[in-house]
């Protein structure tokens, strides 16, 4: 049998995989089938666990296509709420570590090649077939186990693009499915992406869907294991299904209709060419490549690639404004800040731009900076807390609390930041704003008993009410 997490074993202390054996114990457990299973506990790493999804059909009689995905919060079974469905219809076998999260490199390989390994011990997965799903980070950190194990059928991309920026050159040119929301910050990254994908030989799909930041919807997802499905039989591991793609040929055609139909031909023309890169080899598609040929020819198409590249500029421009005001690697990080305090009115300047804009291209525009100011602010301010440096920490969650007033994660980071600098009111303020936009109170209780920030806050009355 081949083992896919030795292929990870390069990138991490030989020493996690000389435990890592399967045994009949693992391979013997039952697991219930045609629901989630959120927490399945790694038999070689019993602090490992990870969400798992079998259809309810699953027999270790053959062998199953299988999806890991990466949440950047650790939060295995949201991936796969959205998975499920089309996995149940179209027979895919579905996991999420609940270890791996934005951060250091070495923890998060760790977890995915923890949960490689249970799955491979414990489920019949077709090694042929193993599809890397991400969002946001954790877009970017399957992109980088996808390049680094040489075992990816696919990778799914959601809300970023590759680890940096830009697909490899050269290596392996697997299949990529590309989906990032319509106000979605990274959109300007990701968008462009599908040309550097053309250029590399990567067979891709694009998809833009309504929505900001966040991972793709089931509806989504449903395109993008069907579309594997596709390149799967092109590539041979699954043998061709006619009738499958009769329907999803037609299905596509009509979305590429619609496109044109309602005028947007910047969009027609990438759909009819990407459904021409899909199905060469497998259907007539001349046809398809006469219609991108001939939208390319017309005026209308390199106008609205300009306005497009207008908006990725003004975009980059609004962001950098603020962004570039709260560097806290800058060792006069503090007065850095200070001498801009300024930052405050353009947050909310651009806030209310995006609120209040009627026109919709440019209501995009300042939702999409606006969301590149939050999270540049969370991620500056991690970075300060890392170092230790609180009060620039604090000043930056501020900005990101301002940026995005609902975020309960941005009131966490907050609350965090101002109990590690002693400010029990500041820090009690921000939790219960936290806890006010929790939207699983239960979870939100547990995290507050485990937050070892919160000792300072833990005999007071005020926090016992948090509970």
């Amino acid at each position: 049998m081949r083992w896919v997490f030795w292929v990870l074993a390069f990138l991490l202390p030989h020493s996690l995989f000389a435990q890592v054996e399967p045994s009949a114990s693992t391979r013997a457990t039952q697991l219930e089938k045609g629901k989630i299973l959120p927490r399945v506990q790694c038999a070689a790493h019993p602090d490992q666990t990870y969400a798992l999804y079998l259809p309810s059909n699953y027999s270790p009689d053959h062998q199953w296509p299988f999806i890991l995905s990466s949440d950047p919060g650790a939060r295995g079974s949201v991936p796969l709420e959205l998975q499920k469905d089309v996995a149940e219809k179209m027979g895919y076998v579905l996991a999420a570590s609940n270890n791996s999260r934005n951060g250091p490199g070495k923890a998060r390989f760790e977890a995915t090649a923890a949960t490689l390994t249970d799955v491979q011990q414990r489920v019949a997965i077709d090694t042929r077939r193993i599809y890397f799903a991400g969002f946001s980070g954790g877009a970017r950190f399957s992109s980088q186990v996808a390049l680094a194990c040489n075992c990816a059928a696919g990778v799914l991309l959601s809300g970023a693009g590759f680890s940096n920026g830009q697909p490899p050159a050269t290596g392996t040119n697997f299949p990529v499915f590309l989906a990032v929301g319509i106000l979605d910050f990274n959109y300007s990254e990701v968008v462009p992406l599908q040309g550097g994908l053309v250029r590399a030989g990567f067979p891709n799909w694009l998809r833009v869907f309504d929505g900001s930041h966040e991972w793709a919807p089931a509806g989504v997802m449903a395109e993008a294991l069907a579309w594997f499905r596709i390149e799967a039989m092109k590539a041979g591991s699954e043998p061709r299904d006619p009738a499958f793609l009769d329907a999803e040929f037609a299905k596509m055609q009509a979305g590429a209709n619609s496109f044109e139909q309602s005028e947007d031909i910047l969009w027609a023309f990438r759909e009819y060419s990407q459904i021409a890169s899909t199905f060469a080899g497998l259907k007539d598609i001349e046809p398809l490549r006469a219609k991108a040929a001939a939208l390319n020819d017309q005026k209308a198409l390199n106008e609205a690639l300009k306005r497009e590249h207008n908006e990725f500029a003004e975009q980059a421009q609004l962001t950098e404004r603020i962004t570039s005001r709260f560097d806290p690697s800058k060792e006069d990080a503090d007065r850095h800040f200070e001498a801009n305090s300024g930052v405050h009115d353009l947050v909310t300047r651009l806030r209310t731009n995006a609120q209040q804009e009627k026109r919709p291209e440019k209501c995009r525009v300042y939702k999409r900076a606006l969301g590149g100011v939050f999270i540049g602010a969370i991620e500056a301010g991690n970075g300060a807390l890392e170092q230790k440096r609180y009060a620039p920490a604090i000043r930056l969650y501020e900005i990101a609390t301002l940026a995005k007033p609902d975020s309960a994660w941005a009131w966490e980071q907050l609350a965090i930041a101002n109990a590690l600098a002693g400010k029990k009111k500041d820090a009690l303020n921000a939790l219960r704003k936290a806890r006010d936009l929790a939207t699983d109170k239960a979870a939100f209780g547990k995290w507050l008993q485990s937050e070892s920030s919160f000792e300072i806050l833990r005999s007071s009355a005020e926090f016992r009410s948090l509970l």
